[in-house]
């Protein structure tokens, strides 16, 4: 799956925020070393950067265009084009971080404890995924997908998943010292016209439209947009409220 940078960033406040409230129940005064798993345009490293002046941090991304991004931001990082389902660094961090990341991947029972263990003891390992897949915008998007003319083509697209916050706590509890799990729902107030159709264009979409040629993606993106905008009407004064729930977890290694 190819990668929009330009397209990710047009909400980059919005995309950076969980990030920082992430990053701001890490407990680490001075790590000496960090990663950045699925860093993208280098974001989310950018806090982390400049939380820890003196750390060295490293930037794990399976996009070319997302890590040229990155250099191009001027952010101090160390840029590793890699697959988190199979990469492994060469020595272990004080913190492992990941905003928006692991939904990407598979078989988060086995992911988690083998990037779990690529921590430090005392390190942290910290990460946030949205979980908003039963949200309209997720839901319209399959019930499109699974419909004529699209499904034939569409029916093996592997699409973004999590687990629940139970799940969560089952696979990481018996590895920490100290574990935090929360979600938080952060009510996004969009403008333009089809606000909501622009965010899922840059992430979840993605799988879809790249499966589709050039006039099966315009009517199937344009039968998508029609119900976006049914369930997410724009207000009297032009805006569109976008809920948007995500899961977050720090998880402290004996």
């Amino acid at each position: 799956m190819s990668w929009d940078p330009k397209k990710y960033l047009s909400y980059a406040d919005e995309r950076t925020r969980p990030a920082a409230d992430l990053l701001a129940r890490v407990a680490n005064d001075a790590p000496v070393g960090v990663v950045d798993l699925g860093c993208g345009p280098g974001n989310s490293t950018a806090l982390l950067a400049a939380r820890w002046p003196h750390a060295w941090i490293d930037g794990v991304d399976s996009s070319d265009a997302m890590l040229e991004q990155a250099r191009r931001s001027g952010v101090r990082g160390h840029w590793i084009l890699a697959d988190l389902a199979s990469w492994t660094p060469e020595a272990t961090y004080d913190v492992v971080f990941s905003n928006a990341t692991y939904q990407w991947l598979p078989d988060h029972r086995s992911l988690l404890p083998r990037l779990f263990g690529f921590v430090k003891p005392g390190g942290t390992f910290a990460f946030q995924v949205p979980c908003n897949f039963n949200a309209p915008s997720h839901v319209l998007m399959r019930e499109v997908a699974q419909s004529r003319p699209w499904a034939a083509k569409l029916r093996n697209v592997r699409e973004a998943s999590v687990l629940g916050a139970d799940a969560y706590y089952d696979i990481l509890s018996p590895l920490s010292r100290t574990l935090d799990i929360w979600e938080t729902t952060y009510l996004q107030v969009m403008q333009g016209d089809d606000p909501v159709f622009d965010w899922v264009s840059a992430t979840g979409l993605r799988p879809f439209v790249q499966a589709l040629d050039e006039t099966e993606r315009e009517s199937f993106t344009q039968a998508y947009r029609l119900r976006l905008r049914h369930a997410y009407p724009k207000r009297a004064e032009g805006k569109t409220l976008f809920p948007f729930q995500r899961l977050f977890a720090v998880a402290v290694r004996p």
